[in-house]
C-alpha cells in the first residue's frame, strides 16, 4: 500500500502556518523508502545542488566527484576552463568511471575503457567497430546545469530549472563583505553513513532553539533569544537567520572568539553577529566573523546521509605561521558541536520510527524549520503523483 495518499498530502496543512500554531511534519516522511523516493523524483532531480567550491577545481583536469541522492557526479574544469558537472556513469554497462578527487586529461572506464574527455564527450571505444549503427558523438555523459553563486559550484540535472541566483538575493545580503567568491576553501572532512534523514540534519543545523540547550556552554556567546528570523517569500531558495553575538568577534572554537583572520571588509557591526542559512537540499552554512563553515549534505536512502564539512577563510590566514595551529583548533570547535548533534540526530532518527512519534508543535524559536516546511511542502504539492507527475 502507498504512503502517498491525498490524506498524507492534506496533512502537510498543518505544518506550514504561522510558527504558534504549526506542527511538524509527518513522521513517515523521515522514514518511508516510499517517500525518500519520491523527494529524489521531486526535489533532488529538480532542485540545485551544491557540488563543491570553484576554487577546489582551479587548473584544466582539476575535478572532485560526489554522490547526491545515488547519482554518482563528477564536476570538472575542462580544457577551455569552463565548470562542468556530469555524470560519472559510463554511457556503456553503467560503471561508475571516476572516484575522489585529481587532475586528468580525460575519464578512462577501467572496466572496458571507455575514455570521455573532460567536457563529457566520449571519445574512445575500443572494439566496437562492428557494433552497427554506433557512433560515439550519440554517447556522451549527461550533463547538469551548472550556475555559480558565492564561490559554490550549483548544478541541476533540469535544464529548464530557473536561475538560482535571483531565489538567494536575502542570502546575498546578508553575505555582503564576506568575499565569498575569492575566499580560500579548505578542510574536506567526509562523513558517510550517518544514521539519520537528510530533513532531520537539516532541521537541526538551523534550529537556534537547541543552541543554548545542547550545545550550552560551547555556544554561551550565541544564545537561542538573540536571532532574527529572515522573513519568508514562497520564491525564496534558502532560509536564514541572523544570529547577534554577546562580544565581538565571536566564532566556534574552543576559545568563542576569533582565532583565525577575520575577512577583511567586514564592518564592526557585522563582526558582533553571525548567521545560518540553509540552501535545500543540499547545502548549510554557519557564518561566523573569521571563517564560514559550509556542510554539503547527501542522502543515501530514507535513513542515511554523508556529510562533507568545508571551511571557507580569508586567504591571509595562511600567511601566519601558526596558521595550521590554528586552524586545527577552528576545526575542533566546529567538530565539538558536531559530535553533540550527531549524537540528538541519531536519536531523533531511532524515535521518528517510533508509531508513537508525535508531530509535536514549535517553539518561536524555531521558526526557520516552520520555513523549511514550507519550501518542502510547496515541492511536494506541485510533484504529488495524485497530481499526475
Amino acid at each position: 500500500m502507498t504512503v502517498l495518499t491525498d490524506e498524507l498530502l492534506d496533512s502537510f496543512t498543518d505544518s506550514v502556518g504561522p510558527v504558534g500554531e504549526a506542527r511538524l511534519l509527518p513522521p513517515v516522511l523521515y522514514t518511508s523508502p516510499e517517500f525518500y523516493e519520491f523527494e529524489r523524483r521531486a526535489i533532488f532531480q529538480r532542485e540545485w545542488l551544491c557540488v563543491g567550491r570553484a576554487d577546489q577545481l582551479k587548473e584544466p583536469g582539476d575535478f572532485r566527484c560526489i554522490t547526491i541522492a545515488g547519482e554518482p557526479l563528477i564536476a570538472a574544469r575542462d580544457s577551455d576552463g569552463e565548470l562542468r558537472v556530469m555524470s560519472a556513469v559510463c554511457r556503456h554497462r553503467g560503471m561508475v568511471i571516476a572516484e575522489e578527487s585529481g587532475n586528468c586529461r580525460r575519464f578512462t572506464c577501467p572496466y572496458h575503457h571507455w575514455t570521455y574527455g573532460l567536457d563529457g564527450e566520449l571519445l574512445g571505444t575500443p572494439a566496437m567497430e562492428r557494433t552497427e549503427g554506433f557512433d560515439r558523438s550519440d554517447h556522451p555523459l549527461p550533463q547538469l546545469k551548472v550556475e555559480l553563486w558565492q564561490g559554490f559550484i550549483m548544478a541541476n540535472f533540469d535544464h529548464d530549472a530557473s536561475p538560482f541566483g535571483p531565489t538567494m538575493t536575502k542570502i546575498d545580503d546578508m553575505l555582503i563583505n564576506y568575499g565569498l567568491e575569492s575566499t580560500t576553501t579548505l578542510g574536506g572532512k567526509t562523513i558517510p553513513d550517518l544514521p539519520w534523514n537528510w530533513k532531520v540534519m537539516m532541521e537541526n543545523f538551523n534550529d537556534p532553539y537547541h543552541a543554548s540547550r545542547l550545545h550550552g556552554p560551547l555556544q554561551t556567546f550565541a544564545p537561542s533569544h538573540m536571532n532574527d528570523f529572515l522573513p519568508w517569500d514562497d520564491h525564496d531558495g534558502a532560509i536564514g537567520r541572523i544570529q547577534h553575538f554577546t562580544d565581538i568577534d565571536s566564532s566556534f572554537n574552543p576559545t568563542q572568539r576569533c582565532i583565525l583572520p577575520v575577512f577583511s571588509n567586514l564592518t564592526t557591526e557585522q563582526r558582533k553577529r553571525g548567521g545560518f542559512v540553509l540552501i535545500p537540499p543540499t547545502l548549510a552554512l554557519a557564518i561566523v566573523p573569521d571563517e564560514v563553515a559550509y556542510f554539503i549534505i547527501s542522502p543515501q536512502d530514507a535513513g542515511n546521509i554523508t556529510i562533507h564539512i568545508g571551511y571557507c577563510l580569508e586567504p591571509s590566514a595562511l600567511e601566519d605561521p601558526l596558521f595550521d595551529y590554528l586552524f586545527k583548533a577552528a576545526e575542533d570547535g566546529v567538530n565539538n558541536f558536531n559530535e553533540q548533534d550527531i549524537y540528538v540526530d541519531a536519536m531523533t532518527q531511532r524515535g521518528l520510527n517510533s508509531h508513537l512519534a508525535p508531530r509535536g508543535r514549535y517553539s518561536w524559536q524555531e521558526e526557520t524549520l516552520v520555513q523549511f516546511n514550507r519550501w518542502l511542502v510547496k515541492r511536494y504539492r506541485e510533484h504529488w503523483p495524485a497530481n499526475g507527475a
